[in-house]
């Protein structure tokens, strides 16, 4: 008897061959059931490797495993966001009978998907009916916390303090949560040594939960500095493809990648952008994407235009995600980790490289709570290791590709956006156009933690803002070696 076709997806992903496993999942959707728990699975490796609407298909399909139920409902419109398809979950919630509206999944998805929208108000009001609800009301403090700004009086505070000493029985990563919730409460009123220590009980708790690993980190990077030369690059096949659709940005979080992408997405002959993690997925016949990785893939492929084939799937990657036409903004993180193999498979593409002061930087990061893996932001040390690492790759990829990478400091941009905005643009092959300097009227869902500064003008007030902390942040200090 044959394997299950999801088994021999993951089998042939273990050795590179992206194809089969495609094939298999496809088969799979083709002769499958219409519903069942099985199309979970489905579902997560569907998303692991870039197939959105197989993604989709299966989370629909497990939505509809009987009885129906609302967790399910909800990680099928999850995943429809998660995609760009906001709109059509927001329509399917909207249908559900009264007496769901109020389930706490349904207000947390529902509050997520206005708060992505801008629509600060209405995503308040949910979050307030989710804290409300009579299971898990820390749940709502937290999105609460991201859409409002505290004032020295506000009530809010003082409940969340309540909450807090209720933590015990809640799972360690809600814990979390709720404790960055609280730490920007406290830094919206000033109250910055409260503010660090709610940051610094949750960052704990992360770390415990996801610890960073230092030596395997440095070690990927090590490789990819000492392999990775303008020599041996030349030893890959030309990748024929051309007329690549992405402006790349890169950046550590908070840098102002997502400032640059929605300047970028104000643009006529841009479609959108933002996070898009579609380059991994395209280069998984690579391996690790490190160059032991690309040579055995190029010896292995068979085909004469390798890494173009990996470009060509990238690129309907991109189009089941944004559809067929104008440009697209890829903010995906730590793409300093794959950028030899990504400006290679893509020959003509460009990108911004966003920096920001390290002590802002390292700051700012501390006190976001990410949701995507961010292992290395939990502490102040491991954030330095981090950010020396970065360093170290900003140097040498700027070196192998002088003429496709533009540094951009973020001082300089906020403090300068006349002189730096078209330079940007120009980066990009983009004509100037009036509106890239109203970015902030520009109605666009924004999914990262700076979902209220983009919809603000450009300003210079995040300058210095680690100066208030600057007792705290010693660790970082000690630590990091630019």
């Amino acid at each position: 008897m044959s394997k299950p076709l999801l088994l021999q997806a993951i089998d042939a992903l273990k050795v590179g061959d992206r194809d089969r496993a495609l094939f298999c999942l496809r088969e799979e959707l083709r002769t499958g059931p219409p519903s069942g728990h099985r199309w979970r699975s489905v579902d997560m490796l569907a998303q692991q490797i870039g197939e959105i609407d197989i993604a989709i298909e299966a989370a629909k399909r497990f939505a509809a495993t009987q009885p129906l139920a609302v967790e399910r409902l909800v990680h099928y419109w999850s995943t429809l966001a998660t995609f760009g398809r906001e709109e059509q979950a927001e329509q399917e919630i909207a249908r559900l009978p009264e007496r769901a509206q109020g389930h706490p999944d349904v207000l947390q998805i529902r509050g997520t998907l206005a708060t992505d929208s801008g629509r600060f108000d209405e995503a308040e009001a949910f979050f307030r009916a989710l804290i409300a609800a009579p299971t898990s009301p820390e749940r709502g403090w937290f999105p609460l916390s991201m859409v409002k700004k505290f004032t020295p009086d506000d009530p809010d505070i003082a409940a969340m303090e309540e909450v807090r000493g209720q933590l015990a029985a809640v799972e360690p990563d809600a814990q979390a949560r709720f404790l960055y919730g609280l730490g920007k409460a406290y830094t919206d009123i000033g109250d910055m040594d409260r503010a660090f220590a709610r940051y610094s009980e949750g960052a704990r708790i992360r770390r415990r939960l996801e610890p960073y690993d230092r030596r395997a980190t440095e070690a990927y990077v090590d490789g990819l500095v000492r392999e990775f030369t303008s020599d041996s690059i030349e030893q890959l096949v030309h990748s024929e493809v051309q007329g690549s659709r992405s402006l790349f940005v890169n950046g550590l979080p908070r840098s102002g990648s997502t400032l640059v992408e929605q300047i970028l997405a104000s643009h006529s002959a841009v479609h959108d952008g933002g996070e898009v993690n579609l380059v991994g997925p395209s280069l998984i016949p690579a391996g690790r994407r490190d160059w032991a990785g690309a040579i055995a893939y190029q010896q292995r492929s068979g085909s004469d235009d390798p890494w173009g084939d990996c470009a060509r799937t990238y690129d309907r990657l991109i189009g089941e995600r944004f559809g067929a036409s104008g440009r697209i903004v890829d903010k995906s993180l730590v793409q300093s980790h794959t950028l030899g193999l990504q400006l290679h498979m893509l020959p003509d593409a460009k990108l911004v490289w966003m920096r920001r002061d390290p002590e802002d930087s390292a700051w700012s990061i501390f006190r976001n709570y990410f949701t995507r893996s961010v292992s290395w932001g939990w502490s102040l040390e491991d954030i330095a290791h981090f950010m020396t690492l970065e360093d170290r790759l900003h140097a040498h990829w700027c070196e192998i590709f002088p003429d496709r990478i533009l540094t951009v400091p973020y001082e300089e941009l906020v403090s300068e956006p006349e002189a730096w905005i078209p330079r940007i643009l120009g980066h990009f092959g983009l004509d100037e156009e009036e509106g890239v300097y109203r970015f902030h009227e520009k109605k666009r869902r924004v999914k990262t933690a700076s979902v209220t500064q983009v919809r603000s003008p450009i300003s210079t007030k995040a300058i210095g803002q680690a100066d208030a902390v600057a007792d705290h942040m010693a660790p970082f200090r000690d630590a990091y070696r630019p």
